[in-house]
């Protein structure tokens, strides 16, 4: 039943809404000592909501740990975005299946990300403006939001990260935290050729991931020439043979994205 109010002119009005109270204060500092955050903010109108709808006792912790659990994820995803190092936003629900050459029952079982769970591996190859780039990007932020802690490097950075590592005795420690996330994502492999050295830290990588991490990797070379940029051929083979085993080969060809892209921008009045 609504409450209602008089006013001196004999107008009926509805009365206030009653008050959300402020929590008491030795259970707010509890709550900040158990770094409860989200059931601090929302109790005091969780209780009110519970007093005037007559909830069970129940009904009120439920909704307390939900909030709590729903701020929790959140907060996780935005900071494993944060450690992933995408350079841009791509998501799978913005990427054109149907435009791509990336056979749609194939597209749905990357997306399930039944591989990352199964430490595999995908290997996507193709041309300039194919779709590699925004298929791993979108891959592992859909990974990020599952659950999964992602790693995003080009081959570039990811070497120069290992030399960094090798120039101050650090490089193991490096891989060590490289192989405690779930998907390591290696775009633009093969743009620049590596010496034997990067070969070698590049092994150590693929060999710690292997059967353990997903590597997730773009390469515009098909694997017959991955000779030109891995100059030692029995590591080059001995790279391939690991990333291939338990790997999903996705071969995107046709015309560039980008391309397009430019070519409708110009042909507009």
């Amino acid at each position: 039943m609504t409450e209602t109010a008089t006013t001196a002119e004999g107008q009926v009005t509805p009365a206030p809404p009653p008050a959300v109270p402020v929590l008491a204060a030795d259970l707010d500092a509890g709550l900040r000592r158990l770094k409860l955050a989200a059931i601090r903010r929302t109790a005091p109108e969780v209780l009110l909501t519970a007093k005037t709808q007559r909830w069970t006792p129940e009904e009120v912790l439920r909704t307390l740990v939900e909030a709590e659990i729903a701020a929790r994820d959140a907060s996780n995803i935005v900071n494993r975005l944060k450690v992933a190092a995408f350079p841009v936003t791509k998501t799978l629900e913005s990427f054109d299946v149907a435009a791509s050459s990336i056979q749609p029952k194939v597209f749905d079982y990357l997306t399930s990300l039944e591989w990352v769970r199964a430490q595999s591996n995908l290997m996507i190859i193709g041309p300039a403006g194919t779709g590699k780039s925004h298929t791993l990007i979108g891959l592992g932020i859909a990974a990020v939001h599952a659950g999964h802690k992602v790693r995003y490097f080009t081959a570039t950075d990811l070497v120069e990260t290992l030399y960094r590592g090798l120039a101050d005795n650090t490089v193991g420690k490096i891989i060590d935290s490289l192989l405690r996330v779930d998907l390591i994502i290696l775009d633009e492999v093969g743009f620049a050729p590596l010496d034997d050295t990067g070969t070698q830290l590049l092994f150590r990588l693929v060999a710690g991931a292997y059967e353990r991490r997903s590597l997730a990797i773009a390469s515009h070379w098909p694997f017959e020439r991955w000779g030109r940029f891995l100059p030692e051929q029995t590591t080059a083979v001995s790279i391939l043979d690991r990333l291939l085993h338990h790997a999903t080969v996705v071969i995107t060809d046709g015309e560039s994205y980008r391309m397009k892209d430019a070519q409708h921008r110009k042909e507009r009045p």
